[in-house]
């Protein structure tokens, strides 16, 4: 089972919008050395959003590639479209990804019966496990937990990225899925209660900048350790909060940037971090021990 601090990885981009290879494969190091459990390549915080079809397959081959078997690595393969999930998980699979993760339909709000017959026909018709995805506040679409439950007795579909932050789902969750089945909290802010009811980890964003804090304060709360993972994350506290200050990577990017470990780069319709956020974003980041 793929568990512990499992970062969703920035796309490093040049000031044109160009991915920068570069600072990509020096990233996966840096997580590597700092103990990130496994990644996630072009998810959310990877701007699958703006990358097309090959920039998309690239990006994920190139992590794999640059992982040599490491650590796991999970690609982001949903889309609105159930035909191009499929392709986009058939194409992951075959640039070696472990496993997909695939986000609700968003825009065009399915019904729990289409939720759960979309990613049925993924799941059918790709070899490789699958790890769903619910964010409604991105999608407009909130996968309830029975169609989690559903679900989660297909033999591909071996976890759900719960990032409601609702904790509550955890044992509704936990009581219509088997056993064997993961629960990964998307919700930095409750990731360590979330993983001291049981979950097998959190698909986190302040992983990008505090990897070794995350990876620490994960593995206190899955090993029971209450004080100390809350003692970690009192110092993860405000990047919790502000690294979500703007949409989703804006804020993770410019401190990225701040550290010196990618370029100034990201694509329209996003823009980089207003000037009145940065201060605050900083005095996070300073908290934490970053800069």
């Amino acid at each position: 089972m793929i568990q512990g601090s499992i970062v969703a990885l920035v796309t490093p981009m040049d000031e044109s919008g160009a991915v920068d290879k570069n600072s990509l494969k020096n990233l996966v190091e840096f997580h590597i050395t700092q103990g990130t459990d496994a990644l996630v390549a072009v998810g959310t915080t990877g701007e699958s959003a703006t990358l097309n079809e090959e920039e998309h397959i690239d990006a994920i081959k190139s992590i794999v590639d640059y992982v040599a078997g490491r650590i796991p690595v999970i690609a982001g393969t949903g889309a609105n479209s159930t035909s191009e999930a499929i392709n986009l998980t058939q194409k992951a699979k075959q640039a070696g990804a472990d496993a997909c993760l695939i986000v609700t339909p968003y825009y065009n709000k399915p019904t729990q019966e289409g939720l759960y017959l979309h990613h049925k026909a993924i799941h059918d018709a790709v070899d490789i496990p699958q790890i769903l995805y619910n964010v409604p506040g991105r999608t407009a679409c909130d996968m309830l937990p029975e169609t989690i439950g559903r679900l989660a007795q297909l033999d591909h579909i071996i976890g759900v990225k719960e990032a409601t932050g609702d904790l509550s789902r955890f044992a509704a969750i936990r009581a219509l899925a088997p056993a064997d089945f993961a629960l990964y909290t998307g919700d930095d802010a409750s990731s360590r209660e979330f993983c001291l009811l049981g979950g097998q980890g959190s698909i986190t964003v302040t992983g990008n900048v505090a990897p070794k804090l995350v990876h620490d304060m994960i593995t206190a709360a899955m090993r029971g350790e209450a004080d100390l993972a809350a003692a970690i994350d009192a110092s993860l506290a405000g990047l919790h909060k502000i690294l979500f200050i703007q949409s989703n990577p804006i804020p993770v990017k410019w401190a990225l940037a701040e550290m010196g470990l990618i370029p100034k780069g990201i694509r329209l319709p996003l823009t980089w971090l207003s000037a009145e956020c940065q201060a605050p974003l900083a005095e996070a980041m300073r908290t934490a021990g970053l800069i």
